[in-house]
């Protein structure tokens, strides 16, 4: 990537990385900002939401060009996108032992030759969460143990959202009961198309009702919600009902994540923050497989939100193949040469 070089990175760095880390893993594993209470729906704030695609096309084409982070401060940009994570496994054919595997590798996602050579030896370094079906979420939970490494279900009938309401929220209550501390729900992408925006609210309600202590991720589907605007209206809705994440995606729409959409979802974030002092995290998935994809999301996240938004907390990245290739980038820094996937093994 060209343009200029950015001058700070996401962590401190001395040589190659010094990773703020407080008595436990780098990874925040756990929630520790308040949750979002939600607000009464106003409907005037929805409808009124303006998005220029013209100035929103031109900004997010113009920054590969303008922000690029190289050698030990690009190392440490990717391990800090390590410690966002949600590793995920959502196909069909998932078994448990896949799952136990996974599990494995977020709670030791860079070979510890690795980050020994990077001058993080001693430190803990975990994923973010672990994401999967209802049917694994007491595996994980029992594979994690100890690690402090949450695990986030996917809930509502994913991913198409269409089953009846109340098998809806009676899954998100026995994931909850299954040990899960993150629920990604799929909202209902009808009630946007038409703009029932009283009905969307409504139903994110009763699913932040049902999460109980659980933090609450919304997946708008936006691949399915056809212009930036609709993203932009659903975010709020979304926001106002409670959500403590917006997500883009489940990862099985035709376009998933963009630098587009995710622009828009930022600019609806911090909107809400303003409106209400409430922090929102944001979590892009589907299609970000490469480094040099999750740097763009960083870079993104923190001109428009700023550097508390770098933290698991308030970001996460739903991925799985990405993480091998952050390995491979991370070891081509050390030893001058790219190693094969399977070498990285995920799952």
């Amino acid at each position: 990537m060209g343009g200029p070089h950015l001058e700070t990175s996401p962590v401190d760095t001395a040589g190659v990385a010094r990773v703020h880390h407080a008595g436990g893993p780098l990874a925040v594993s756990g929630h520790n900002l308040q949750r979002n209470p939600g607000m009464d729906l106003d409907l005037s704030w929805v409808l009124d939401s303006r998005v220029n695609l013209s100035a929103t096309e031109r900004r997010v084409a113009t920054l590969p060009g303008r922000r690029t982070v190289k050698k030990d401060a690009q190392a440490a940009w990717l391990l800090k996108a390590v410690t966002c994570i949600d590793l995920t496994t959502l196909s069909g054919d998932d078994t448990t032992e896949r799952v136990k595997r996974l599990c494995a590798k977020a709670i030791t996602p860079i070979r510890p030759d690795l980050l020994e050579a990077l001058g993080m030896g001693g430190r803990t370094i975990t994923t973010g969460a672990i994401c999967v079906y209802h049917r694994f979420v007491a595996t994980a939970v029992e594979a994690l143990g100890s690690s402090g490494i949450p695990v986030a279900a996917v809930s509502t009938g994913f991913p198409a959202g269409l089953s009846p309401h109340h098998l809806k929220v009676k899954e998100i209550e026995e994931s909850v009961a299954d040990g899960a501390r993150e629920i990604d729900i799929v909202i209902t992408r009808e009630h946007v198309l038409t703009g029932n925006w009283k009905a969307l609210y409504d139903e994110m309600k009763d699913y932040r009702a049902a999460c109980g202590d659980a933090h609450v991720k919304a997946i708008l589907a936006t691949g399915d919600l056809k212009t930036l605007r609709n993203v932009a209206k659903a975010s709020l809705v979304c926001m106002m009902a409670g959500a403590d994440f917006i997500k883009t995606s489940t990862g099985k729409e035709g376009v998933n994540a963009t630098l587009a959409v995710t622009l828009t979802m930022l600019r609806a974030i911090r909107a809400y923050e303003e409106r209400t002092g409430i922090k929102i995290g944001y979590k892009p998935a589907g299609g970000i497989s490469t480094a040099k994809d999750v740097l763009n999301y960083q870079f993104l996240m923190r001109e428009e939100l700023g550097r508390e938004w770098l933290e698991p907390d308030l970001f996460r990245i739903g991925a799985s193949s990405l993480l091998a290739d952050i390995e491979r980038q991370l070891e081509h820094h050390v030893t001058g040469a790219y190693s094969a996937f399977n070498r990285h093994p995920i799952g």
